[in-house]
């Protein structure tokens, strides 16, 4: 009988991982470093999904045999080229017969091979389950300020021998805002979105704290799994200030791209009853005359700062300005410095 292991996050550092799921299960979610090497395609696994409900199991296998039988000397020979001499985990949706009939191939032509139990479920289960319990390696600096400070761009700037840093809008691809989509697509699942969180969460080394932007319950289409929301809010938070023109130098920076224009506009439609009808014509008439700079100012003045932190029930640890990123590094250090 094949040996199983359970899921522990050591396997992605030093394992292969061989997922023989169907590439649409696959690109739905995957445990990082995985290499997708299907048993079934899309199409062989609805129709035998189909018999084994029809019809019953012995039809259903016998079927699978039938359309796979074929493969199985290419499959195990790129499974022992993608190996590389590394111990292989092989692994399907529950740790049912796909993944045992691939670990018994590899073996029998020689390679050790082992299945992963509970599959892909047990990562999700132990996923789910982190972000519930939310003990992270060290503790969390949570970085606030208004639209346009330069919370992201600071972030990562700091110096990665003092500091680790996740970027949650980075990983999201979406900048939290309502025009925080433009120029970024946010291609992956909220279930990816959540395992990609759960690896660099997990890589974070103890002895320095962890470094993220204060963000909503929700960036853009994903939402922060389990009790992070709740975590950040209780953990240490530092307000960043920009002086005004600096925010608006910041954002014209990133968003004056006449690419941007079409999806700015709809950006703004989205948001034109919050502003009102005279504040929407003013701002619109500066993307059409394509004045960023002038936008900017206007929806930061008309909107961002009316409606982001509008109820601030707390009062930050730290106050630290973003016009020097070097002297705010420093500032933020020396405090950090002070309460550890």
């Amino acid at each position: 009988m094949s040996e199983k292991i359970w899921f522990t996050p050591e396997l992605v550092d030093n394992h292969c991982l061989i997922d023989v799921r169907t590439p649409l299960e696959f690109e739905e979610d995957h445990i990082p470093g995985a290499c997708n090497i299907p048993l079934l395609s899309n199409e062989e696994r609805v129709e035998i999904g189909i018999l084994y409900k029809q019809i019953g199991p012995v039809a259903a296998r016998r079927r699978g045999l039938e359309l796979t039988c074929s493969r199985f000397f290419g499959m195990v020979d790129r499974i022992t080229a993608v190996a590389a001499g590394r111990p292989i985990v092989v692994y399907c949706w529950r740790g049912g017969l796909r993944s045992l009939s691939v670990v018994m191939l590899i073996e029998m032509c020689g390679t050790p091979a082992r299945q992963l139990a509970g599959g892909y479920k047990a990562f999700r289960a132990h996923v789910v389950n982190y972000f519930e319990q939310c003990d992270f390696s060290a503790p969390l600096i949570v970085m606030h300020g208004m639209t346009g400070t330069g919370k992201t761009e600071f972030i990562n700037s700091l110096n990665p021998a003092k500091w680790s840093v996740i970027d949650l809008e980075g990983i999201a691809c979406h900048r939290g805002s309502a025009f925080g989509a433009l120029g970024l697509t946010q291609g992956i699942t909220q279930k990816q979105f959540e395992t990609t969180l759960w690896d660099a969460f997990r890589k974070m080394p103890t002895g320095r704290p962890i470094i993220v932007e204060g963000e909503s319950r929700r960036i853009g289409k994903y939402s922060l799994p389990g009790i992070l929301y709740r975590k950040m809010e209780e953990s240490c938070k530092v307000w960043c200030h920009a002086a005004m023109m600096t925010r608006v130098s910041r954002l014209t920076c990133e968003y004056a791209r006449l690419e941007y224009m079409v999806a700015m506009q709809a950006a703004l439609e989205r948001i034109r009853k919050k502003l009102g009808g005279t504040r929407y014509a003013e701002l619109k008439g500066k993307i059409d005359m394509w004045d960023v700079e002038g936008f900017a100012q206007g929806l930061m003045e008309g909107y961002y700062d009316k409606i982001y932190y509008k109820q601030r029930l707390w009062t930050p640890d730290l106050n630290i300005e973003l016009e020097d990123f070097n002297q705010a590094e420093s500032e933020l250090e020396k405090y950090w410095n002070t309460i550890v």
